[in-house]
């Protein structure tokens, strides 16, 4: 299978590299089924064998590690180029967690507070008293290896550099000690959130795949909400340390430079390097 994101190298994949790619991975060995709905655990296992009698294993490939992504180096500003855009686009990030961290609860706690629902600090801040933006949010995307945390709005173009100063003060005070009643704020927040993930068969399928994909115990639902309440103000201020540290974020901006850059370079915040849109793709 070839690999790569240039367009010639795209252009060049065939027909039998699918097919090869298709023997590899879908078969069997790599598959699990999830069926919910108005059936019986017997009828739906009578009727899948019935239909995938005939699929039948290939030479098994082991899956390749992904790489644990190296942490981020001192703070650093991208900004990308876009004349005359009407907005500019903040994601502000570093390298996260896994899935598997038990960390879990408390970074789901943590991101409630932060920017993670529509009373969360980031939102409060740049949408409701300061109107930067329609919306902002935080979050972190656990997968099987360590996935992003990333903080994102689309603000005005004129208020680019004061919207990252502010996304700044809350990043910096998530890490002070959370107030009570804040805190237990968001864990009722997540808690009373928690059924509404259940209300359709779709819903329970997808919830489901969790328990499959990332290997969760088999009371990992039952214990959800009580695993959130357990949360304490210590463990968020603890864990805000850790992974997000403001002096090690890259800062990415994508908006008109004529308009942004000297206020964004006047906070000081990290060194500036600006980006054409092709640079920033690679092309």
């Amino acid at each position: 299978m070839k690999t790569g994101t240039a367009s010639s190298e795209i252009a060049g994949i065939t027909s039998d590299d699918l097919r090869a790619f298709h023997r590899q991975w879908y078969q069997p060995a790599n598959a699990r089924f999830v069926v919910v709905g108005d059936i019986s655990a017997d009828t739906a296992v009578a009727r899948l064998d019935k239909v995938f009698a005939s699929w039948t294993n290939s030479s098994r490939v082991a899956r390749t590690p992904v790489p644990e992504a190296p942490p981020l180096g001192p703070a650093q500003i991208y900004i990308v180029d876009h004349p005359e855009a009407a907005q500019s686009q903040i994601r502000i990030g570093s390298v996260g967690v896994a899935r598997s961290t038990p960390e879990f609860f408390t970074l789901e706690v943590l991101n409630s507070i932060l920017g993670g629902s529509f009373t969360s600090r980031l939102n409060q801040n740049l949408r409701e008293q300061h109107q930067y933006t329609y919306g902002v949010a935080s979050r972190f995307d656990m997968r099987l290896s360590a996935g992003p945390f990333v903080a994102a709005a689309g603000v005005q173009t004129d208020k680019t550099a004061d919207a990252l100063k502010e996304f700044f003060k809350e990043l910096n005070g998530i890490t002070a000690p959370v107030p009570a009643d804040e805190l237990a704020r968001a864990k009722n927040y997540l808690a009373l959130g928690f059924p509404g993930d259940f209300e359709t068969t779709r819903d329970l399928s997808v919830r489901l795949e969790e328990l499959v994909i990332y290997g969760l115990p088999d009371q990992y639902f039952s214990r959800y909400v009580a695993s959130i309440q357990a949360v304490t103000a210590t463990a968020v201020q603890n864990a805000a340390r850790a992974h997000i540290q403001p002096s090690r974020l890259a800062i990415v901006i994508v908006g008109d430079r004529k308009a942004i850059e000297p206020g964004v370079r006047a906070l000081n915040l990290a060194p500036v390097r600006v980006m054409t849109v092709e640079e920033a793709l690679g092309l």
